[in-house]
Parts: C-alpha cells; sequence; structure tokens
C-alpha cells in the first residue's frame, strides 16, 4: 500500500477532522479538507487546531513517502488569515532539507481562491526502521 493509502486509512485523527492526503511524491505532499461547522471556534471561524491538524497530515506524508518511518519532533504555525465555514483548504508540504535523520518541510495552507491561510514549519527524526505497512510507498 502506498503512503496516500495507508495514511488516509490509518490516521484516523486526521479522518475524522476531514482532513485527506490527495498528492503525494518524495518531493511534495497535498492534504485538503472543507471547513465545516464543526470546524468552527468561538469566533466563528476555522479553529487553529483543524489547521494545525491538516498541515501535519501533508508533513506525514511527505516525510514519510520513502518508507522511512519519521516521526515529527518540532512543529511551527503561523495563523495569517481566518479560514470560514464553507472554504476549501489545501495544504501543500514541501521538502526544505531531505536530511537523511532530521529532515524539515514548510506547508502553506491555502483556501479555494488561493489566499494564504496560515504557515507551518516543520522538522522530523527518522527512525531507522520501515513505516509499519508500506511497501512501495510512492504515488
Amino acid at each position: 500500500m502506498n503512503i496516500k493509502e495507508l495514511l488516509n486509512r490509518t490516521d484516523r485523527f486526521a479522518a475524522n477532522a476531514g482532513c485527506q492526503i490527495t498528492e503525494v511524491d518524495t518531493e511534495h505532499a497535498v492534504a485538503e479538507m472543507v471547513v465545516t461547522e464543526n470546524h468552527l471556534n468561538g469566533a466563528n471561524v476555522c479553529q487553529g487546531g483543524a489547521l494545525f491538524t491538516l498541515a501535519d497530515l501533508a508533513i506525514a506524508a511527505l516525510m514519510n513517502a520513502r518508507g522511512q518511518l519519521t516521526v515529527g519532533i518540532s512543529n511551527n504555525i503561523m495563523f495569517v488569515a481566518s479560514a470560514k465555514e464553507g472554504d476549501h483548504l489545501r495544504a501543500e508540504a514541501v521538502s526544505v532539507c531531505d536530511h537523511h535523520k532530521i529532515p524539515s518541510v514548510e506547508v502553506r495552507v491555502v483556501n479555494q481562491t488561493g489566499r494564504l491561510i496560515c504557515h507551518v514549519t516543520g522538522i522530523g527524526y527518522r527512525k531507522s526502521v520501515s513505516l509499519p505497512g508500506s511497501e512501495a510507498t510512492h504515488s
């Protein structure tokens, strides 16, 4: 099973939040979601945790795309604009440094018009074991 299928099936938290991997290779990954009423906070805009979950899923797909188990060790999120109910969000992760032990990525989360909603950076730790449940992980 490839990384897209694996994460869409096994990352239950992201799936329950409405997030899904739509593209992944060793250079970039994309996760998407539609903001629903369940994503809204007290200010009636998309809750930051929902945005982070979307970006984190894209990070996980990119960092694990080579089939070697990689876990997050540090992430930073900068909110730029609010997402509203009905917005279609797209998180695209791109590799900054594909280090054999400490890879880093950047993620831009944009809405359906291309407006930047948030920017996320992530650093991972690549373990010396294969990603559980993966075979040839590229798609």
